[in-house]
């Protein structure tokens, strides 16, 4: 049986493709939003629909919630877009303030003052879904389930997620919750194959290990919870950014997606997300840029991902971990 991505099931979208604002509003830092970066943010917004994206990814911490205000600017001018995109959003990661260091932050108060940061800045009464942004050692799953039903039942938030949790973190979660966490967001790409590997340990950098050992792929293809693949070109060392040190296995695997893609006569994008995209997990890769000629590179990778067979998927695989398979 064909495989259905499960926001599809769920009749969210059947956007294969999310992109990311994290690069809208400029830098991280006070400094408010001009008008250079709605123009920015704008042409980035169209490039996504005319390549059939129309989900959003947003978190209250990117460029200081500057993304959002953007956002939010473009969609208070278009009322029209809300109802035509999918917005997702992430609470959670608190920056080093008077209060304390950078840390994670579940409380009850924390998720239900973030929403409303995340509606007033983004000019809209709801958002489609909300994701914990990565996991809080401290979490309290009774108290994030009351979190929860408070916003789906205020309206303001209709589904939930998580970012970077295991299986057993979402099946604790799941115990307490009566909204069941849809979304997984997971760094995935080419470059960080070891999620079809066993034991490997990813996300070290930023404090988070994340076990794909652990089943996650299992659990969630089991339970319906769409796989989202943060940093999905892994930084676009693929396909054309300039990258000090490569391996020997980056370097014939940089040659090999652009053999691919001259083949094809589509883009080294295409090639990259259309081998993630090929996965029977139905991932669904969570783009960077903002510069709409690659935004559109991008939108190739949905049909690269139903021609691609099983032996130039390995042969992807297997270049880039610089070894056979054992």
């Amino acid at each position: 049986m064909k495989s259905i991505m499960p926001l599809k099931k769920r009749e969210i979208t059947d956007s294969r493709i999310i992109l990311g604002c994290m690069g809208f509003g400029g830098g991280w830092n006070a400094d408010p939003i001009t008008n250079e970066h709605i123009i920015q943010a704008e042409k980035a917004i169209d490039a996504a629909q005319s390549a059939g994206i129309t989900m959003f990814d947003h978190a209250d911490i990117y460029t200081m919630g500057k993304a959002e205000k953007v956002f939010g600017e473009i969609v208070k001018t278009r009322p029209s877009l809300r109802e035509n995109v999918v917005i997702q959003s992430k609470c959670g990661i608190r920056f080093q303030d008077e209060l304390g260091p950078q840390r994670y932050d579940f409380s009850k108060k924390h998720i239900l003052t973030s929403v409303d940061g995340i509606l007033d800045r983004l000019h809209t009464d709801y958002i489609d879904i909300l994701l914990l942004h990565r996991p809080d050692p401290l979490i309290e799953p009774e108290v994030v389930a009351e979190a929860f039903e408070e916003l789906k039942a205020s309206g303001k938030v209709r589904h939930f997620g998580v970012s970077n949790m295991t299986a057993a973190q979402m099946k604790f979660l799941d115990v307490y919750s009566p909204e069941q966490m849809i979304v997984n967001q997971l760094e995935m790409s080419l470059k960080r194959n070891d999620f079809v590997e066993q034991g490997i340990l990813v996300n070290q950098k930023a404090g988070n290990e994340m076990n794909f050992a652990d089943g996650i792929l299992e659990h969630c293809r089991l339970e319906n919870v769409q796989i989202q693949a943060w940093s999905p070109l892994a930084n676009g060392m693929y396909t054309g950014r300039k990258v000090e040190n490569l391996s020997e296995a980056d370097i014939k695997t940089i040659e090999l997606v652009k053999q691919m893609a001259d083949e094809k006569n589509t883009t080294k994008e295409a090639i990259v997300l259309g081998w993630l995209m090929r996965h029977p997990a139905i991932i669904q890769p969570v783009i960077g840029t903002t510069n709409p000629e690659r935004i559109n590179n991008c939108g190739e990778a949905v049909q690269i991902s139903k021609e691609m067979t099983r032996e130039e998927w390995y042969s992807l695989f297997t270049t880039a971990r610089g070894h056979k398979m054992p």
